[in-house]
């Protein structure tokens, strides 16, 4: 599946780009959104992404837009370390979890339905999900599972039981293998028709993933840190793709006190149109965010459904 940019129309029109302004797109991916910003006004994009394999579509992006567009390498939790003597923006995207360039290229270890090494690492670096596989204990495979997947703790803890047994005849190196694994693990529960719709390894790739990009805790950081880098009446953008991680935004919105007033009253979330064009949009929840304004400052009128 080629890549298709989520909520494309309803994120500018968060973010509202103007001539002269300076937008973050914190999570580049393959460039879709990033191009429509610079497409709807003469502004300028700073692209970032821990991804080595994001470098090369963003040089595609810069080789068109010239000066408006730039590109830097980093994580969430470095974002003002990295950008502290940048100017301030005036607008901020977070597009969440994986991207499509990651999930279809089998090498990166992201999918279960393409056989591919155990990685799953967005910087390529570092904590793999073969290390957490063949080399955590029974019970921390199970706390991982649970936590960042939402299983029971039943289902995580046969998953894990299943996950060291396997691994004691010979090392677990695949993708497909460890979709097996987790299909074996739960025996009838594969072919119940309350999960007939998901594939059952899909909350405990979910899981690893999460746990060895520390995703979590990245997140947390980045919105943490835009108070440092923001301009006053900056608008933010955020896209979830699980509870998980609308949950560290909705509490980040709840709990700040540094000015930051939701312009989306419900959340957006993917119309059935969407859906069926791109499969992969089903579980998107956009939020926008403007920084440092008053409640009646804000006219939230053309963002709600």
């Amino acid at each position: 599946m080629s890549h298709i940019p989520v909520l494309l129309s309803e994120t500018i029109r968060i973010l509202a780009p103007r001539d002269g302004a300076r937008v973050l797109d914190c999570t580049f991916g393959g460039g879709g959104h990033a191009v429509a910003i610079l497409e709807a006004a003469d502004c300028r994009v700073l692209g970032c992404d821990r991804d080595p394999d994001a470098i090369l579509r963003a040089r595609e992006v810069k080789a068109t837009y010239n000066d408006r567009f730039d590109f830097r390498q980093l994580k969430f939790s470095d974002l003002y370390e990295a950008l502290e003597s940048h100017p301030k923006f005036d607008g901020v995207l977070f597009d969440f979890g994986i991207s499509s360039f990651q999930v279809d290229n089998a090498s990166r270890g992201f999918s279960f339905s393409r056989e591919g090494p155990l990685d799953m690492r967005m910087s390529a670096s570092g904590l793999s999900a073969y290390d957490v596989v063949n080399s955590f204990s029974e019970n921390d495979i199970a706390r991982i599972i649970h936590m960042y997947g939402d299983e029971p703790y039943r289902r995580s803890g046969k998953i894990a039981m299943k996950i060291v047994r396997t691994r004691e005849l010979d090392l677990i190196r695949t993708t497909t293998e460890l979709r097996e694994i987790v299909k074996s693990a739960l025996g009838f529960e594969v072919i119940h028709k309350r999960y007939s719709n998901v594939d059952v390894a899909t909350k405990t790739f979910q899981a690893i993933r999460i746990f060895v990009n520390d995703e979590l805790r990245e997140i947390d950081c980045a919105l943490s840190q835009l108070p440092k880098i923001l301009n006053n009446k900056a608008r933010v953008a955020t896209i979830s793709f699980h509870s998980l991680e609308d949950r560290i935004v909705k509490n980040w919105a709840k709990l700040s006190n540094d000015g930051f007033v939701s312009i989306t009253k419900p959340a957006i979330r993917t119309t059935k149109e969407e859906i069926l064009s791109n499969p992969r949009s089903r579980s998107a929840i956009l939020r926008g965010f403007e920084y440092n304004c008053n409640w009646g400052d804000v006219d939230n009128g053309d963002f709600t459904r």
